[in-house]
């Protein structure tokens, strides 16, 4: 173990050991990691390990330090002091909240970044063919594909390659030669997100991955991760990917980190269990205390060694504390009296830079609703918000408001939060107290305790606020207008598990009418009961249900779908007839693709059964890993003999 210093980071080299033992020894080890912002300490001589195959969730209110934590580990960011100790040659791939992408790159270029052979035979590649592309009958340049083509065949990169462009094309970012800087700021997250999954890696760190992608996006990303071969450690506030993807929880709270095993919701028992324990030390140190103040109280005199040991120790009890302080957010919302009129859109259309983006649409909204806008990025989801709130005008039809509407409306893009003043004046700007449908007041300070800003933290500045938290202190000013029609374009991006359960439970008793756009499937779930789907066709579907609902339909829709796997292929020689053998196997291929799609079918039913018990679940996940790279080398050669058949034909 190497030497722990006080002024910065020590990294460990471990690499003689693991060249030992490389199964039981990969992996990073974390001590005493300090790191602090100002006055405030992020994390306090916190210690961990991450090992091979582990999938770890970060979670903690935003402002704990779960970024600055990560940035750590990806050595992008320096701790005050600790060690992580590792082998020499450990790798890691970091995804940042925000990516800063070189915009004269190309895509490939930025995704196939790197050192590594694999990587430099990769660029050669895509090099040699775009070259060839220009001027295909210069020999020079055929004899360099040829080389670049040997080089794929020795390192056995085309599936390196099938895998990173069929992930570029799951993520949306089907141009794979177009400069980064030509990209959309959604479409350059998704490059990096692509950079990071291609990358070869011990240890891959994800910073909020799910932010700005759309639904169907995330479920992929969540079944990628979730058979991915490396150690895995990610932020997000995604609750259905966290216990879908991960097997392990760290929690960052207040300077100290606690480790669980299991999933998300296994941790929220967990967490429960340790809250009870803390309140039963709490109580047992009450009593012991109690005790012992009685004693001194009762006039002894300390003229033993024994007897100062005594005091001291009742002085120690009393600077003791335990953390079973908990936020209350079980409460009434407040919100303007509603009409039974609230809004009518009818014929609605409305184009951006000259695209249709929906025509045609209609849409009743009643006292009670709880709508969900979901679709892909770029169809228009937020423009019906701004719309609906009056901040655009249709190219077409109408929109009928109630006279007692009162709108509040939550932008994901325009955080409208003076840096100068305090957080108490942000909120008391907007009201100092609102109204409960119980009729009770709740004023600022014990609206903002609710969402997390305690009373200390509410005389600070707020340009002293993490990004998250500022999102928060603006979701509350908003909540703070009393509105009864509330819109809220994607309020769970930067948004810690945490308050997002405060939010959901607010939603819950809010009286109004409620409108949000958001690709968060668990927050969906829990805050709405129909749903409007946008279509880049420019017709909207309108579904009664909720996310999950929705989803189900959309599976079995698909299972009727036939689908067909591109692959991509290395350049091969015509033949003239198959062999005996490739005629054999060529004749029972289907058969064997069908069996191990049955298979794996069966196995996946099983680890959904299995529920939580993970020693039922670790050997289903090894068959179903086996299962699917045997049934993707099936595929691979049902493609090569189709070909090869298809040839044939044509002869």
């Amino acid at each position: 173990m190497g030497k722990t210093i006080t002024s910065n980071l020590s990294i460990n080299d471990t690499s003689h050991m693991q060249r030992k033992d490389r199964t039981t020894m990969r992996g990073l080890r974390v001590e005493n990691l300090v790191k602090t912002y100002g006055e405030k300490v992020l994390f306090n001589k916190i210690s961990f390990s991450i090992m091979e195959g582990e999938r770890i969730g970060l979670i903690g209110v935003n402002g704990t330090g779960k970024s600055s934590l990560l940035k750590v580990l990806a050595q992008v960011d320096e701790a005050d002091s600790g060690e992580l100790i590792h082998p020499n040659d450990y790798e890691v791939a970091y995804l940042d909240q925000s990516p800063e992408l070189n915009s004269d790159q190309s895509v490939l270029d930025h995704i196939y970044y790197g050192e590594v052979d694999i990587m430099q035979a990769l660029r050669a590649y895509e090099q040699a063919v775009a070259e060839l592309e220009t001027s295909p009958d210069d020999s020079i340049l055929q004899k360099n594909l040829w080389k670049a083509q040997e080089k794929m065949d020795e390192l056995d990169a085309w599936d390196a390659m099938t895998q990173a462009k069929t992930i570029l094309t799951k993520l949306g970012v089907p141009s794979y030669t177009k400069r980064l800087g030509e990209l959309s700021g959604g479409q350059q997250k998704r490059v990096a997100i692509a950079k990071a999954l291609i990358q070869p890696t011990d240890l891959l760190i994800l910073d909020e991955p799910t932010n700005h992608l759309d639904s169907d996006t995330i479920e992929w990303l969540e079944e990628h991760l979730s058979h991915y071969r490396g150690a895995l450690l990610l932020v997000t506030h995604d609750r259905y990917f966290l216990d879908r993807v991960t097997n392990r929880i760290f929690e960052l709270h207040k300077g100290n980190l606690y480790t669980y095993e299991g999933n998300y919701t296994h941790f929220l028992e967990q967490k429960a269990l340790r809250e009870h324990q803390e309140l039963v030390a709490e109580q047992k140190h009450k009593n012991i205390l109690k005790t012992e103040v009685a004693w001194l109280k009762a006039g002894v005199k300390a003229r033993t060694t024994k007897q100062k040991a005594r005091i001291e120790r009742v002085q120690a009890m009393q600077e003791e504390t335990f953390d079973t302080q908990k936020s209350s957010i079980s409460f009434d919302a407040g919100s303007k009296r509603l009409g039974k009129k609230v809004m009518e859109v009818k014929d609605l259309s409305k184009s951006y830079e000259g695209k249709l983006i929906f025509e045609d649409l209609n849409l009743l909204l009643k006292p009670g609703d709880r709508i969900g806008i979901v679709g892909p990025n770029g169809t228009g989801k937020t423009t019906l918000l701004q719309l609906l709130a009056g901040l655009e005008e249709p190219d077409k039809g109408t929109i009928e408001v109630g006279e007692t509407v009162k709108i509040g409306y939550y932008t994901q893009h325009h955080m409208l939060l003076d840096d100068s003043v305090k957080v108490i004046d942000v909120i008391r700007d907007v009201a100092e107290v609102i109204h409960t449908t119980s009729g009770d007041v709740i004023t600022a300070e014990q609206m903002l305790e609710r969402f997390l800003f305690p009373r200390s933290q509410q005389w600070t500045y707020v340009h002293k606020l993490s990004g998250g938290e500022k999102r928060r202190l603006y979701l509350l000013s908003v909540l703070m207008e009393e509105p009864n029609v509330l819109m809220l374009d994607e309020p769970t991006n930067d948004l810690d598990t945490e308050t997002l359960t405060i939010l959901e439970d607010y939603l819950d008793s809010f009286p109004g009418v409620v409108i949000t756009v958001s690709h968060d499937r668990y927050f969906l779930d829990k805050t709405v009961d129909q749903l409007l789907i946008a279509s880049a066709s420019t017709k909207w579907e309108h579904f009664y249900g909720n996310y999950s609902e929705y989803r189900e339909q959309v599976t079995v829709q698909e299972k009727e779908t036939p689908k067909t796997k591109s692959v991509i292929e290395r350049p091969k020689p015509k033949k003239k007839k198959l062999s005996y053998m490739e005629q054999k196997e060529w004749e029972t291929i289907e058969d064997e693709i069908t069996e191990l799609e049955e298979e794996l079918e069966i196995t996946q039913q099983a680890i959904v059964e299995a529920g939580s018990d993970m020693e039922v679940i670790q050997p289903l996940f090894e068959k179903q890993k086996e299962l699917e790279k045997q049934l993707e080398l099936k595929m691979e050669r049902w493609e090569e003999l189709s070909l090869l058949v298809e040839e044939l034909e044509d002869v």
